[in-house]
């Protein structure tokens, strides 16, 4: 893909590679990782995701336009819709192979290369949107929403990174200030207290327990360890938070505020 562009006149010092070992056919993923990544770049930005499991099939190739300025290439499948909403939607265009113009589309197995490179390449070269191909309609796409409750949340793992932390749907600033302990489901175990911290290292090695992410989100973390292998989940489980006044270390009672039976 990289020679492609090159090769279709975009230098190679302008390329920026945000990924390349997302879990393959993990569009939801890779859909959320793209929006968290790509958002902060310039206005003439010409993003190009490939997660593509039905590269060949029906879904369409397509590029897509948006109000912030930086133009979406990849198939219709979901994951360029999050960052294409967060930057305002403003049209997609199917992406037709270019006639009588090398590369020459080879095989149905790497639009990649063959569609989505040298169309992200006119693009920089100043091609309009319109010349790719025709205006079209795209497939509906959202990432799942978390459910906020009075003392906690409800949510789905939407990452895991490459150190085993899951990274939930549940922003950060939805646990209560003055949190120190949460009540967490997820997985296969039964649910259980963990600490709230700041960092990994106030987690203590082995240890379990959530934080802030960087991404804003609640995340799930084991102290030098990895915590999709010490509750057995992944992308897409669910998770259950509760915090609140109640609960408290092993061993520590909750504070409360019923008077005490004078003796």
């Amino acid at each position: 893909m990289k020679a492609a562009l090159i090769a279709g006149g975009v230098g190679a010092s302008r390329i920026v590679d945000l990924a390349h070992d997302l879990p393959a056919h993990g569009v939801r993923e890779a859909a959320f990782l793209l929006r968290e990544m790509a958002r902060a770049f310039p206005r003439t930005t010409v993003h190009v995701a490939v997660v593509d499991p039905g590269v060949g099939g029906r879904r369409a190739p397509i590029a897509i336009a948006t109000r912030a300025g930086p133009i979406l290439v990849g198939p219709d499948n979901g994951v360029l819709m999050p960052l294409a909403e967060e930057l305002g939607f403003r049209a997609a265009f199917r992406i037709d192979p270019p006639t009588g113009e090398a590369p020459v589309r080879v095989g149905t197995t790497f639009d990649g290369r063959d569609l989505f490179a040298p169309a992200a390449a006119r693009l920089v070269r100043g091609a309009r949107l319109s010349a790719l191909g025709p205006a079209v309609s795209v497939t509906p796409f959202a990432l799942p929403a978390p459910t906020r409750l009075s003392n906690g949340a409800l949510g789905e793992v939407l990452h895991r990174d490459r150190f085993g932390n899951l990274i939930t749907n549940v922003p950060t600033g939805w646990v209560a200030a003055g949190t120190r302990f949460l009540r967490l489901s997820c997985g296969r175990t039964r649910p259980r207290q963990v600490p709230w911290v700041t960092s990994y290292e106030s987690l203590g090695t082995g240890a379990l327990g959530a934080l802030g992410s960087s991404f804003g989100l609640v995340e799930i973390a084991v102290g030098q360890g990895r915590a999709t292998d010490r509750l057995g989940a992944g992308v897409g489980a669910s998770v259950g938070f509760s915090w609140g006044p109640r609960l408290a270390p092993s061993g520590e009672k909750a504070n409360s505020t019923r008077p005490r039976k004078q003796r």
